[in-house]
């Protein structure tokens, strides 16, 4: 039976018994928070179990405190005591102990108990001594526990061998070595004067600012602040990286890459094959064109890719399109949801006959849909830039898809819609060089002439969907809160954007303010969307006959898609303003125009910068009205916070 004031080890830290209960349970005190430079040791209490511990010295001892200062001062806790200064008379004796153990031909190999060990180079331990001698033997080269016999309640200690004791040696040489070196590199680091070779100890930096980590030993150590912002800093400050890289995308947790898994060819079925030809009507540059329209002098046709033909609801392939939520576009390139060699078989016009999903659309004089019928087709495409079709928008084939378009924005003006137009550019990142370019987004008729028929293909899927019972993705919003006065000009159109609620996807159809719609469904875009994809999947289902997914299962799906497509827009809006600063780092003399916004009595005047497509507050001397243009230039960027202020240029 244990005594009061005995010492032991619980939970491989020393404690001392201060009560004995019933029961074979003893209370024992040990400490739970070390002393620092500005608070004293805190100690606990603990009522355990006998076989819990395990004896040290019987005491009785003076105190805890005793017992773990005589361990800190007389037996520092040290890894290598090879080569012993001569003020650590401890650990000479244990040195001296066990060379004349080694010496003897008989004790080689021997195992000694702790108390039987001690006393061959200690004359008599007591109480307080105990911690620091078992510390002394079991942080030395020299002698070995056997954490077996521990787990048994016994404390037994081997002689290790020369061999054995030359490896610690080294690796304790090594990592000695290791630390004098990252000793000056963190010197270096505070005086901000890195070596080439320093990248090595900034890799949980480099894990810091991509957010797979939130935190960072080197700038604990070094004293600073572990942020995303304050990483991404001190790598550009460093040097390790430059200002072209982009931490968003991963920070975020999205993938630069494509879908990796290929989709399955076109499955041979019946599809109707659509007369004439129909237009593919994208930007230049674009390498995804996945809608085709047409009029064939009854019926307006949005064609829509299909790879909702291959693509199976739960396949390995739609989890991973729902994990990604849509298409990442940031200046660098496209990730895609789908993997790149879809778009051979998928995309539309990018051979002699496309296969396609097509939304055929009855309309009156007034652009309202009496019918819309959802079909398995194949189609003629051909491929037209918004600025060709401009071009050709009087032609027999185009002229009745611009007029239409016009009377479906007067429907929807009529409704209520709201129509909002913001300044838009494109970012080009060259791949070799890192130059960044802005150019502005030019804007024709034919933008909004497809756009308006996009509208009305959701408009018509979604009415399909309701007459038919399908369970489907119905976008809604709720009515906007409009002032009686609204300014004109860009000015206005802030104004306007700032009264818009936020849109909602939900199974219950109800009306799109925004866009002055009864029911709508985005259904245009399924190799960039997820929510578009399940569309079709579901049409696709209804057509065939088979099983539909029900409203819990489309629900479920829907959140996860919009989780990773609410990534993917907060990732690339972050990489688009990081590559405008990028910009204006590499154009130092830019200057620009700013218009203003919107003023109000104590705050900053708010600007649109249009050929940037950026926003900024800043004072201008003398007053600004609203709609009034000033000339700007930037006074301060700052990168990793993704801050630009902007000022008069004089």
């Amino acid at each position: 039976m244990l005594k009061v004031n005995s010492v032991v080890i619980y939970k491989n830290s020393p404690a001392v018994i201060s009560a004995v209960l019933e029961n074979a349970k003893y209370t024992v005190k040990f400490q739970s928070t070390p002393a620092t430079a500005t608070k004293g040791a805190v100690y606990g209490e603990q009522n355990v179990r006998e076989k819990d511990m395990i004896l040290l010295h019987e005491g009785p001892c003076s105190s805890l405190a005793n017992v773990l200062s005589f361990a800190e001062e007389k037996c520092p806790l040290v890894e290598n005591l090879y080569n012993l200064e001569d003020k650590n008379e401890i650990g000479l004796q244990v040195k001296d102990c066990y060379e004349l153990l080694a010496s003897d031909d008989e004790t080689k190999g021997t195992s000694f108990e702790f108390e039987e060990l001690v006393s061959l180079f200690h004359d008599k331990m007591t109480a307080d001594e105990s911690w620091g001698m078992f510390c002394a033997l079991k942080n030395t080269v020299w002698f070995n526990q056997n954490l077996k016999e521990q787990m048994n309640g016994k404390l037994v200690f081997t002689l290790r061998s020369q061999k054995e004791i030359d490896s610690l040696v080294k690796k304790a040489d090594a990592k000695g070595k290791e630390a004098e070196l990252r000793a000056a590199f963190l010197e270096r680091l505070k005086a901000n004067s890195l070596l080439p070779e320093d990248s090595i100890y900034m890799g949980d930096v480099e894990a810091l600012a991509l957010g797979k980590t939130d935190k960072s030993r080197t700038m604990h150590d070094a004293g600073i602040k572990e942020t995303v912002e304050k990483a991404h800093k001190l790598l550009l400050d460093t040097g390790v990286w430059d200002i072209t890289r982009n931490p968003y995308p991963v920070r975020w947790g999205l993938s630069m890459k494509s879908a990796s898994e290929s989709l399955a060819s076109p499955p041979q079925e019946e599809r109707y094959e659509v007369p004439g030809v129909s237009y593919a009507i994208d930007a230049e540059n674009s390498a995804d064109p996945d809608d085709a329209v047409a009029y064939d002098g009854k019926y307006y046709w949005v064609h829509i890719a299909d790879p909702a033909s291959t693509v199976i609801p739960d396949s390995s392939i739609d989890k991973a399109a729902r994990e990604r939520g849509a298409t990442l576009y940031i200046p660098e390139g496209a990730a895609r949801m789908l993997c790149e060699d879809a778009l051979e078989d998928y995309a539309l016009g990018l051979k002699e006959k496309s296969n396609a999903l097509s939304f055929r659309l009855l309309l009156d004089d007034d652009a309202n849909v009496l019918e819309c019928a959802v079909m398995k087709t194949v189609v003629d495409v051909k491929r037209l830039s918004y600025r060709k079709a401009e071009e050709l928008k009087e032609s027999p084939e185009l002229k009745p898809l611009f007029e239409i378009a016009r009377k479906n924005v007067d429907k929807r003006n009529k409704a209520g819609a709201v129509q909002i137009t913001m300044p838009e550019v494109h970012i080009y990142v060259d791949r070799e060089t890192k130059k960044v370019s802005v150019v502005k987004d030019e804007k024709y008729e034919s933008n909004e002439m497809i756009r308006e028929l996009m509208l009305l293909a959701g408009e018509g899927a979604a009415k399909f969907a309701f007459q038919n019972n399908i369970p489907f993705p119905y976008v809604s919003q709720e009515e906007p809160q409009i002032p009686d006065e609204i300014p004109e000009g860009l000015a206005g159109q802030f104004r306007l954007r700032r009264c818009m609620r936020k849109r909602s996807v939900g199974v219950t159809p109800g009306m799109h303010c925004g866009l002055g719609l009864h029911m709508y469904s985005q259904v245009t875009s399924p190799l960039r969307r997820y929510g578009d994809l399940i569309s079709h999947q579901q049409l696709r289902a209804f057509i065939d006959g088979r099983k539909l997914l029900d409203k819990d299962t489309m629900l479920m799906r829907i959140s996860e898609g919009d989780a990773g497509a609410m990534a993917a827009r907060k990732s690339e809006r972050n990489s688009n303003l990081h590559w405008t600063l990028v910009y204006l780092l590499q154009n130092p003399e830019w200057t620009g125009d700013a218009v203003c916004v919107s003023h109000a009595e104590g705050k900053l005047p708010q600007f649109c910068i249009p050929e940037l497509a950026q926003e900024a507050f800043f004072d201008v001397p003398g007053g600004v009205e609203l709609n009034q243009t000033v000339k700007v230039k930037v006074s301060r960027i700052n990168l990793p916070e993704l801050q630009v202020e902007f000022m008069v240029a004089q």
